[in-house]
């Protein structure tokens, strides 16, 4: 079953037990706007060990808290799981961590749990049984107003989480709502203590805010709600770093890059959303104005120095080694597009040869469009890739390390230099068979 339908045999099994069960939060705002939830969460005043005997393997990932993760137990093995969380209404006693209430109190109304929750669109209740919506903090009325509200005091809820400082801004711009005045006031006068927040907690939800169709908004928001400095200041000093006019017509580097975000697509991949974000981080430390009459303003350097920038942002927020050095690549070779159409032929299929070459193409193509709007390399590259058989971009090598060795030489640095100078040979077709490429080995470098 789907999560809708598990979520709501779940509430149905609760009911049944005399339990109060409801669709909370989320899922009920994204179901009043007509969208579709991207998951379902449930609320009730079962205590989690009830839950647990009502819903046989299910798993306490947050039971301290009164959160039970249940699970599909109709899937069939090698599924993906259907879950839903349950959660005891609660309210929560201090947060010393800024994260994790210090202990939590159970409650048996629905109205108490909701007002420790964060935002009042997100403070909704649904009621299979009766298919009503429960409201309790005016989440609806905000709905309509398109307002983006905390529920309660809102310095005390962003005291409570300091994520939800970045939540706010998400929503926001997910849904194109305007931050209600007080809350946003909180969100200025907290913004530095935004860095309490762990630092993958920080990565994940700026990857929803770069991944959810509505970048350029969120990070626009984020300057305005004085976020982006502490949670990304080699962002931040992209502002008013004036750029050549006759490659970027568009204005500074700043402008560039949000023209870039705004062109990313809801559900785009993680490493080119960040790739985007980072691809002109190096240009602040490196900019140089123009030295005289007939110069113009230079970022020497700007694509090495901004790999190293990328790389040190991606370890600072714990991205895994496979996504850091995506993101890094992308950064490294962004502006080897430049050069494609005079590549040799074995340049150009190393290049393309880059792990998810696609987001680098994606990435030029974005480029472009945000600056100068020439895409006559972008096309190269799609028509080189469009005539050229696979095989001949990467075809099996006709000499190995070992035939190097049965021909006497041993490993080390020109060992290699002669593997890649073979293998170039071959890609730029000067011999067409494993003969001709052992005779060229021979003759260059065995006289």
């Amino acid at each position: 079953m789907n999560a809708k339908e598990l979520a709501l045999r779940i509430c149905r099994a609760l009911s049944a037990s005399g339990h109060q069960a409801y669709l909370v939060g989320g899922c009920v705002r994204d179901i009043e706007l007509g969208r579709t939830p991207a998951d379902y969460d449930v609320a009730t005043d079962a205590p989690p060990d009830r839950v647990q005997k009502l819903f046989p393997g299910s798993i306490g990932v947050g039971a301290k808290f009164g959160v039970i993760l249940v699970v599909d137990p109709a899937q069939d093995v090698g599924e993906p799981l259907t879950t839903v969380e349950v959660a005891t209404f609660r309210s929560d006693v201090g947060y010393s961590d800024g994260r994790h209430p210090d202990h939590v109190v159970y409650s048996r109304t629905p109205e108490e749990d909701v007002r420790r929750r964060d935002f009042t669109i997100n403070g909704l209740l649904f009621d299979p049984q009766t298919g009503k919506i429960l409201d309790f903090v005016g989440g609806r009325d905000d709905l309509k107003a398109k307002l983006v509200r905390a529920i309660g005091e809102p310095e005390r809820r962003f005291d409570e989480d300091k994520l939800r400082l970045v939540r706010a801004v998400r929503f926001a711009a997910r849904f194109d709502y305007q931050i209600e005045a007080a809350t946003l006031a909180a969100i200025r006068k907290l913004a530095p203590r935004v860095r309490q927040v762990s630092a993958e907690r920080l990565r994940d939800e700026l990857t929803r805010l770069l991944t959810e169709g509505a970048a350029r908004r969120a990070f626009e928001l984020l300057d305005e709600t004085g976020l982006l400095s502490p949670l990304l200041p080699d962002i931040a000093r992209m502002k008013g770093v004036e750029q050549p006019g006759q490659f970027h017509p568009e204005g500074d580097v700043w402008i560039h890059t949000r023209l870039m975000l705004e062109q990313l697509t809801a559900g785009c991949s993680p490493t080119l959303a960040w790739g985007v974000l980072l691809h002109d981080v190096g240009k602040p430390p490196t900019f140089m104005p123009p030295a005289g009459p007939g110069d113009r303003i230079r970022f020497d350097g700007h694509v090495e120095i901004g790999a190293v920038m990328a790389k040190a942002i991606c370890r600072e927020l714990r991205f895994s080694n496979d996504d850091t050095e995506q993101i890094e690549s992308l950064v490294a070779n962004h502006l080897r597009f430049k050069d494609v159409a005079q590549m040799k032929t074995s340049t150009l299929k190393r290049f393309v040869r880059l792990p998810r070459f696609e987001e680098h193409l994606e990435l030029h193509r974005l480029d472009c469009l945000s600056s100068h709007r020439h895409l006559d390399a972008y096309e190269f590259v799609r028509r080189f890739l469009a005539e050229t058989p696979p095989q001949q971009v990467r075809p099996a090598r006709y000499v190995t390390g070992e035939d190097l060795i049965q021909l006497g030489l041993r490993p080390g640095p020109r060992f290699k230099e002669i593997l890649r100078a073979v293998e170039d040979a071959q890609l730029d077709g000067k011999f067409a068979d494993r003969e001709a490429a052992l005779a060229f080995v021979r003759g260059n470098y065995f006289p």
